[in-house]
């Protein structure tokens, strides 16, 4: 399954509705599940921009999806599962229209009876004694490897995998041994027999922690993943949002919630502080660490409830709650000592969310470049702050600062509002077309900037990387299409050009005693450039390509299963920007400089063996052999090196209110600083400081 780990991050273009394409209200009859599956087909039939008929192609889609997401590592079913499993295959657009879940049924029991058996395997397996001098490998391609023809096979591939992850987990611990030993020559290191017992007893670690996480997925989880099975069926975007998944899409997207401010984490022996949120009650109040266990939670003066082995979303809704109320957490420090923490809950504000700004310096020159990370808004309360407000003070406070020429970075911007990427297009020209929609019904809307004033009319560049997509991919578009900016980046964007709406389940329920049934994020709308054009798979092509570490690697709407297919309509009315004389000559320049620099010849390179390194996917279980390839790619780590130690002249400040928050929090400062190190590191942001040299020219 062409999946991209990074597609989990992405919003895409979010509009949010109640189900807008019909008046229907579905009633609930005491069967969840049944009504459920109901509102789907209903939802997947009549209100998907594609209508495609429930038959067996669109069976066998639901199926493929569904069997991935159940076992995508193939270690769990064996052959004769798959093969009782595929009896159903071309029957799930049937069990749809029926709201019959016996295929649920039958995969979620034989799914749990599976993981049991494995748990007891694993722990057989890791009482034996492993040496690493037999001439084997282990395959690690999951696409490709079939299942086991039984459970002997089964077996064989668990004892690779526990012994693969001994040997890695020895090699990184004589690794640190020996760093340790260059640090301080009078360090004494370890043996290989002690450190072959701490990656035994890592690797047990591992692996029981990620049984326990099997165990905390109740039936409610497992059957979220069916139905999502069917929605993802019709396209890579359209899914089914589980009540929890809902609540971490809706905090994504506006950038706060309510809580304590810290990041959790699910152990064996508790719930653990992984991050602490700049902002939060938490980290105001100095109150925890990194590395706490939180063993019991209590509600104000309540008695506490004890957390060890319940689920962590469960603990999570124990510890969130409204602005203003009283938690208690039972802890166990770092240093292993038992206190009791009150924290009273508070709005937070993911500050990593938001738009940011600085000033560069380079001889006589002052820019000003704006790192956007997404296209945020607070659906259930717009008046928010969000991500066009928030650039319409980011380019306020840079031109108080007489800055010469701005850079937006889009890079891994995955999108957001439609409506916030049109009021963000208008600060940047004329009253004019930004995008345009096309419905289910092939009706087609053109979304305009109709405020004739322009914020910015100085040079504009566009940063973008395969990452882009989406939201960002409609703003750098038109703002290629107008000649408003030059886009530098990758060959091409992400190359999302469709618009989904957030359909909330709980509304298209009559009379409905239930709780929380969670969203449909369907796709409705295709969206198409101003020249016509869609970005669906093509996404936009740079004005100037950089060379990428990743251009190589397979990343992309078009490696996604289902994608909807590339297509143009007819173009808008619009005047192109007629001060961008100095565009061509930039271009040329800006290229010659590319083609003719060692580091992005280096950069090239290194983007070829990271491809050759993820199309590796069989590793030596033999010692010696395993380590060799640790040292070749290491000795290439090295040869890279001087990607990541590179610096350029350019000077990086925070603006005035910016500095002015440093003096009085220490995090904002430290954060800030270590923002503008990475970009004084960033080549190609310094290629677009240059690119702005010859616009400003």
């Amino acid at each position: 399954m062409k999946k991209n780990i990074f597609i989990l991050f992405f919003l895409g273009i979010i509009s949010f509705a109640s189900c807008s394409f019909t008046d229907k209200k579905f009633e609930y009859t005491g069967d969840k599940e049944k009504l459920l599956m109901e509102i789907i087909q209903y939802m997947v039939s009549r209100g998907h921009y594609d209508q495609q008929p429930l038959d067996d192609a669109y069976s066998k889609r639901v199926f493929k999806g569904y069997i991935q997401y159940l076992d995508p590592q193939k270690r769990y079913f064996i052959q004769e599962d798959i093969d009782e499993f595929k009896k159903s295959e071309t029957k799930l657009d049937d069990d749809l229209k029926k709201m019959d879940i016996s295929f649920f049924t039958l995969t979620y029991n034989r799914l749990r009876q599976r993981i049991e058996e494995a748990n007891k395997l694993s722990q057989e397996l890791l009482k034996e004694k492993y040496e690493f001098t037999k001439n084997e490998t282990i395959d690690l391609d999951y696409e490709k490897i079939p299942y086991t023809k039984n459970k002997k096979q089964l077996r064989e591939r668990w004892r690779k995998l526990i012994k693969y992850s001994i040997l890695s987990n020895l090699i990184i611990k004589q690794k640190e041994e020996q760093d340790k030993k260059e640090k301080d020559a009078n360090y004494t290191p370890k043996g290989d027999k002690e450190l072959t017992a701490e990656a035994v007893e890592a690797t047990q670690k591992a692996f029981e922690e990620m049984f326990v996480s099997y165990k905390d997925l109740t039936s409610d989880d497992w059957f979220g993943i069916y139905l999502n099975s069917y929605v993802e069926a019709t396209d890579p975007h359209s899914s089914y949002m589980a009540p929890d998944i809902k609540e971490r899409f809706d905090r994504d997207i506006s950038g706060k919630f309510e809580g304590i401010g810290a990041v959790l984490q699910k152990k064996s022996d508790g719930i653990r502080i992984s991050d602490i949120i700049m902002g939060g009650p938490v980290w105001k109040g100095k109150l925890l660490e990194v590395g706490d266990m939180i063993l019991k939670v209590g509600q104000g003066s309540k008695d506490p409830v004890d957390v060890i082995g319940m689920r962590l979303e469960d603990a999570v809704k124990l510890i969130k709650g409204k602005k203003g109320t009283e938690v208690r957490l039972t802890v166990k420090r770092v240093d292993g000592s038992i206190q009791v923490v009150s924290i009273k809950r508070d709005v937070v504000e993911i500050e990593e969310t938001f738009a940011k700004s600085a000033i560069i310096k380079q001889g006589n020159h002052t820019y000003g470049i704006i790192n956007l990370p997404s296209f945020y808004v607070n659906f259930n309360n717009t008046r928010e702050r969000n991500s066009a407000s928030d650039m319409a003070l980011e380019i306020a406070k840079l031109k108080k600062q007489n800055v010469d020429g701005l850079i937006v970075d889009l890079r891994n911007n995955g999108g957001g509002s439609l409506s916030k990427v049109v009021e963000i297009a208008g600060l940047f020209i004329k009253e004019g077309p930004v995008v345009q929609v096309r419905d289910a019904e092939r009706n087609i809307q053109v979304l305009s900037d109709t405020d004739s004033s322009t914020q910015w009319d100085k040079p504009l560049v566009i940063l973008i990387n395969e990452l882009s997509a989406s939201a960002s991919e409609i703003l750098a578009a038109a703002m290629q299409d107008y000649g408003r900016a030059i886009i530098i980046g990758s060959k091409q964007s992400y190359g999302k050009g469709t618009v989904q709406e957030l359909i909330d389940l709980n509304r298209e329920i009559r009379n409905s005693s239930l709780g929380d049934l969670g969203a449909i994020k369907l796709t409705r709308q295709k969206f198409y450039r101003i020249n016509g054009g869609s970005t669906q798979l093509k996404g936009v092509n740079s004005d100037v390509v950089i060379p990428d570490r990743y251009q190589y690697i397979k990343v992309g709407e078009r490696e996604m299963e289902n994608p909807m297919p590339w297509d143009e309509i007819p173009k808008a009315n619009y005047t192109r920007w007629s001060e961008n004389q100095n565009f061509p000559t930039a271009i040329a320049n800006s290229k010659k400089r590319i083609e003719e620099g060692a580091l992005f010849k280096l950069i090239d390179e290194n983007a070829r063996w990271v491809q050759k390194q993820r199309d590796e996917n069989t590793y030596s279980l033999e010692y010696n052999a395993y380590k060799k390839q640790i040292d070749e790619s290491e000795a290439m780590i090295k040869k890279f090196k001087q990607l990541t130690e590179y610096k350029s002249s350019l000077q990086f400040s925070s603006l005035p209110s910016e500095e002015e928050k440093a003096k009085e929090n220490e995090d904002v400062k430290i954060r800030r600083d270590r923002w503008h190190e990475n970009l004084q590191k960033d080549i190609y942001v310094e290629e677009a400081v240059e690119v702005l040299n010859d616009l400003v020219k």
